[in-house]
This record gives structure tokens, C-alpha cells and sequence, in this order.
């Protein structure tokens, strides 16, 4: 009986393996020749006929200019681009971090190393965070769920860090999840009663982003999404506006006014601003450090955010390795690297990037899209193949409801806790204990470019 089976399961096998061979044999045929005559239609016909020209032309109009050209001929108006720019500008990875061995010893291993960062120094009531990473500012409504806005929130307050409200409505829930709050004073009307400017933990007054400039918008409120339209503080029907100024800053003399107001209703915490860095940079800082901020963000040109024009993204505003350099130059020079915080933003990626950063005089920075790819993690399989993976965190987005906010505050906490240990590695190679020691002396560039840019020295010069 034994020997009657094994027989079959034999004939089983050879037949399985023949007809897998065949297919094979076939397959490999019909590949050859679909791949022989695409190949020789592609090397005998004229460029006017030939599918070639398509190649040859992305060469010089790329696919991103391809399929943007289409979207601006297919809508007729300007077009939205989410998570910032893709053209390639000078940035952090051309910056290298020395290496402490014997002319500079390495810090031994069970050296404890500070990682905490103090916002707002003079401030009664400082921002004092765990380790020198925030969540940036990404807005409730306009952008997130309120699912993910909570997820974000409790990550944070996992490491021991802040998170911000971004532009949107003030979430009380988010509120509730956020152990360290910085509430973004916004160019709309929403967010700017006593009421909730006292649960805040810290104030930035937006003035501009990175990847939108210092433009106004709209945000569309459902007609009849009443939660949305509460938030906003809008009608039924009408839009949110986001204007280009502040009602209360017609002027730059009368931004003081406004720090002070803050100051009166929400005590003595961080007051501070948030730029998009231009070629005025430095004189926009003069108006804030003589408004008495205690901090700045600034938002360099690689920025992120849910959706603006590509010329603002592409075509605007300095890049952030620049930014920071210049911003912490002009801190220094004026003496207020202890009275004014620091934060650098924009494509703010690895625990690397941080601490390249932070050498170049920021006191901590913001991430944006690192957070939402960490928040979200293994969860984007609820939204590809078919979605994309921000149709799970946007608050339209298709798969927003299948968000599991527990879910992605344990995967934020444990990316933060993860970025933490990194620079506490990089913070001892440099042999240092604790982030307020590194310094652009432990930088050099590895082009000439970024150099001179930076202040550093290149790779390839010798060290005298």
C-alpha cells in the first residue's frame, strides 16, 4: 500500500515539474519575443514614431515636470503638491562629524549623557522636553485626523517631548494626550481665546513655512462637517481663511504688543515665532529678538506640508542647512544664544540630521514627515497597494477610520526612545556628554560649496 502511494505522489511530482518546466519553456519564448520586437520597433523607428521620444524628452523634462505639466492641464488652476519639494538643494548629507579616538578621546561607555534641552531659558515657566526632538506642526482638519493628531501627541509624551498644534483647531483630546503642548498662534481667526491660549505649554506665532512661504489660504470645511466648521469658527458653507498677516501685526512695530498680550494671558511660558527662511532672514530676526520672543523656529526651504503650489516649494525660501547656520550666527553675534531658543525645521529625517543641527547652534528641531512614516509604521498596509500610505492619517483620507491611535503612539514613542540612543552614540563618539556640547567643531563638509557655507572645513584638508 505504502510502496502504491509513493508511486503516486512520484508520477505527482514529474508531472508538476514537467509542466512547470514547459510553462517555463514557454513563458521564457513569449517573453523573448514580446522583448525582441519592442527592442528592434525601438531601434528602427523614426524618433516621430518611436515611444523613445518619451525617454529622451524626461531626460530633460523629468517625470516629475511630466506629470505635473498634466495635472496643471488637466485642472486649470494651481495644483496642491503634498510633502514638499523633490528637487535636490544642498542639505545636511553633505555635512561629516569628526571622530574622537586620542588627539580628542571618545567618551567612555558608561559616561551618562544629558540629552534634555531647555526652551525659553529665561522664561518662569520653560519648556523643558527629554531629548532634543519635537513634533512639528501639522494642522488638525487641514490636514491630520484627529486619530493621528492623538497618536502624535502620546508618542511624543512617551519620550518625554512636545508636540505642536500646527494650524488647525485646537483639539481638546490632543490636549488631554499631550504631556508638553506648544500651540501655534495662527493667521486665522480660530484658537485665540484666553481659554485656549492657557492650556499652552508654549506659543509660536506663525509668520511663515518653509514649504508655503508667507501666503494666506483657505481650507475648505465640509458643509456639513459641524465639528470642523466649530473648530474653525466658521459658518455653515464658508471656508477657514488663513490670511497672509496677522490681524494684529499690520505692522512689525506692533509685534511686541502681541508678545506681551500672550505673555499676560498665558504667563510667563515660551513665547516665541515661526519663519520661512528668506534672503531677509536675519532682519525678519531683528523684529522678533526686539519683540522680546523667547524663540525662534526657522523653517528652511526642504520643508514639508500637506499640500502647497510646487512654485513655493521648488522656488522659494533658503535651504535649512543654510538657515540654521545663519540664524545661530545671528544669535551669537548678538549675544542671545542664552536668552533666545533655537529650533531648526524642515526635512528633518534621522538622529543624524538632529545632531547635525544642533552642531550648527540649534537648541532642538522639529520632524514632520519622520513622525507620520514612524506613527504609521506597519499600519500603511491598511492603505496600499491601492492608497496611498497618507490616506491612513489624513483626516478625509480613505482609510482614516482604520487608524489605531494606541497603535501609533507606541510606534512613535519607540522611534523617538530608538532616535534618542542614536544621539546619545553620536554625543560620545564625538567625546562629549550631552547635547548643548556639540558644536560646528565637529563638523566638516565634504564639498567646498558647503563649506564656505557653513563655516567648516572640508574633508580632504589636513588638520593643523
Amino acid at each position: 500500500m505504502a510502496n502504491k502511494w509513493t508511486n503516486k505522489l512520484l508520477l505527482y511530482s514529474l508531472g508538476s515539474f514537467l509542466g512547470y518546466q514547459g510553462l517555463k519553456i514557454i513563458g521564457r519564448k513569449v517573453f523573448r519575443d514580446i522583448s525582441t520586437d519592442a527592442i528592434k520597433t525601438i531601434m528602427t523607428d523614426l524618433y516621430d514614431e518611436n515611444i523613445w521620444e518619451f525617454v529622451s524628452a524626461t531626460t530633460k523634462f523629468s517625470p516629475q515636470v511630466v506629470v505635473e505639466t498634466n495635472l496643471r492641464a488637466q485642472e486649470g488652476k494651481a495644483i496642491k503638491r503634498p510633502l514638499g519639494s523633490p528637487k535636490k538643494m544642498p542639505s545636511l548629507d553633505q555635512l561629516m562629524f569628526n571622530i574622537g579616538q586620542l588627539h580628542i578621546m571618545p567618551t567612555p561607555l558608561e559616561t551618562p549623557v544629558d540629552t534634555k534641552v531647555v526652551i525659553g531659558k529665561k522664561c518662569k515657566r520653560p519648556l523643558t522636553i527629554d531629548l532634543p526632538i519635537m513634533i512639528a506642526g501639522m494642522a488638525y482638519g487641514a490636514a491630520l485626523s484627529e486619530q493621528t493628531k492623538i497618536a502624535l501627541a502620546k508618542g511624543a509624551s512617551a519620550a518625554g517631548t512636545a508636540t505642536n498644534t500646527g494650524e488647525g483647531p485646537f483639539l481638546p483630546s490632543e490636549r488631554k494626550a499631550a504631556k508638553k503642548l506648544i500651540l501655534q498662534y495662527v493667521r486665522g481667526h480660530w484658537n485665540k481665546s484666553d481659554e485656549v491660549i492657557k492650556q499652552a505649554d508654549a506659543i509660536e506665532i506663525q509668520f511663515g513655512q518653509g514649504a508655503s512661504a508667507g501666503v494666506g489660504h483657505k481650507d475648505k470645511v465640509g458643509i456639513f462637517d459641524f465639528k470642523l466648521q466649530k473648530g474653525f469658527e466658521v459658518s455653515f458653507g464658508h471656508d477657514a481663511i488663513l490670511h497672509s498677516r496677522h490681524a494684529e501685526v499690520s505692522h512689525q512695530a506692533e509685534l511686541p504688543k502681541l508678545v506681551r498680550k500672550l505673555k499676560s494671558i498665558a504667563g510667563d511660558i515660551p513665547i516665541g515665532a515661526k519663519l520661512g527662511a528668506g534672503k531677509y532672514l536675519e532682519k525678519d530676526m531683528e523684529w522678533l529678538v526686539k519683540s522680546k520672543v523667547d524663540f525662534i523656529t526657522v523653517d528652511g526651504a526642504q520643508a514639508a506640508t500637506k499640500g502647497s503650489e510646487p512654485i513655493l516649494q521648488d522656488d522659494f525660501g533658503v535651504p535649512t542647512i543654510f538657515a540654521v547656520h545663519r540664524a545661530a550666527e545671528f544669535l551669537r553675534k548678538n549675544g542671545l544664544t542664552d536668552t533666545v531658543s533655537l529650533i531648526a525645521s524642515g526635512k528633518m529625517r534621522t538622529p543624524g540630521d538632529i545632531l547635525k543641527v544642533l552642531a550648527l547652534g540649534a537648541d532642538a528641531a522639529y520632524i514632520g514627515g519622520a513622525a507620520l512614516f514612524a506613527v504609521s509604521h506597519t499600519q500603511v498596509l491598511k492603505a496600499i497597494p491601492f492608497e496611498p500610505p497618507t490616506q491612513l492619517v489624513w483626516y478625509d483620507g480613505k482609510n482614516a477610520s482604520q487608524f489605531n491611535a494606541a497603535e501609533g503612539a507606541k510606534s512613535l514613542g519607540k522611534f523617538l526612545n530608538s532616535c534618542r540612543e542614536e544621539l546619545i552614540v553620536g554625543i560620545r563618539a564625538l567625546g562629549k556628554t550631552s547635547v548643548a556640547q556639540v558644536n560646528k567643531e565637529d563638523l566638516f563638509a565634504l564639498d567646498e560649496f558647503v563649506a564656505k557655507g557653513v563655516g567648516v572645513p572640508t574633508a580632504y584638508v589636513p588638520f593643523i
